[in-house]
């Protein structure tokens, strides 16, 4: 086991670990550490703990100091810097006509760098622009493209519920989110009511997904037979999170009626209803995964 300490250099960044060695080191206290990129300035929220040596990636840097006064004097400053040092470089790119967005400016602790983030539809030539910007600062320069997920998380906003957005407040890291969680979900399909600030599908489609996995799993698919206690019937419609299906049955009288059972009251077979059975060519889905309905019941 190896005894460590995670550290933020952004609001809801990733987690870094980094060797205590003999400072005593507390959560919420500001470090001074050196990264690949230089000196940083960062924040320890993970307290001492220890880890297995599968948990790190090595080689494990040292804390060089808990941070000073002056440390933190100097940080504030860099911020300060970094906000005039976006507005040059906006006119710069404004006075080269170039096809990028700025996002963020950032200076590393130790002034050896200033790294400006920017978006673009695609590649940019800007090898004059650094060389303006090298001229003017007289450090070295990095632009570093990003992505529209990292662009929302440096910018922040509201999301649909109303709240700050997940990525700004709390992730650290993105996961990967596909629109068959929404389809499992049963969500909206519409673009607009499962996207994010960012244009791509929702971080918090990820949240309860494997609660629906493990419910799905249990769950008869739309045109399945089942047994209840009133005899057989087809699954017309479910609902995941209550663990019920909505059941066409035939009662004694030779009419029909609509029956909503939990799973735990009737039995499933694997009989699929020839009326669900729809030939994948008429299928009415505009999504690259057919639905539960359309192509599922075909496979069983």
């Amino acid at each position: 086991m190896i005894k460590v300490v995670g550290v933020r250099f952004k609001k809801a960044g990733k987690i870094y670990y980094f060797d205590p060695d003999e400072l005593e080191i507390n959560r919420d206290d500001c470090v001074i550490v050196e990264t690949a990129r230089g000196i940083e300035f960062g924040h320890v929220v993970v307290g001492p703990k220890e880890v297995t040596e599968e948990e790190i990636v090595p080689p494990l840097k040292k804390v060089l100091r808990i941070a000073t006064q002056e440390d933190c004097q100097i940080h504030e400053e860099n911020k300060e810097k970094a906000q005039e040092a976006f507005i040059i470089c906006l006119e710069k790119i404004e006075e080269h006509g170039l096809q990028m967005k700025l996002v963020d400016v950032e200076y590393t602790f130790d002034n050896n760098k200033v790294i400006f983030y920017f978006t673009a539809d695609g590649r940019v030539d800007f090898r004059e622009l650094v060389k303006d910007l090298a001229a003017i600062f007289r450090t070295r320069i990095e632009l570093r493209q990003i992505g529209v997920r990292d662009e929302a998380k440096m910018i922040g906003g509201l999301g649909p519920c109303g709240k700050p957005v997940c990525c700004t407040a709390f992730l650290g890291e993105f996961e990967p989110v596909s629109i068959k969680m929404a389809k499992e979900q049963d969500l909206s399909l519409n673009p607009t009511k499962i996207s994010g600030l960012c244009g791509r599908l929702m971080c918090c489609l990820k949240y309860e997904h494997h609660v629906y996995e493990e419910i799905l799993e249990r769950m008869p698919s739309i045109g399945t037979i089942v047994v209840t206690p009133l005899g057989r019937g087809t699954v017309i419609e479910s609902y995941t999170i209550m663990e019920n299906v909505k059941v066409k049955v035939t009662l004694s009288d030779d009419t029909e009626d609509l029956i909503v059972y939990n799973i735990n009251d009737i039995e499933i077979t694997e009989d699929i209803d020839p009326e669900y059975i729809i030939p994948e060519e008429n299928c009415p889905c505009e999504v690259e995964e057919c639905c539960n309905k359309h192509r599922d019941l075909q496979e069983n």
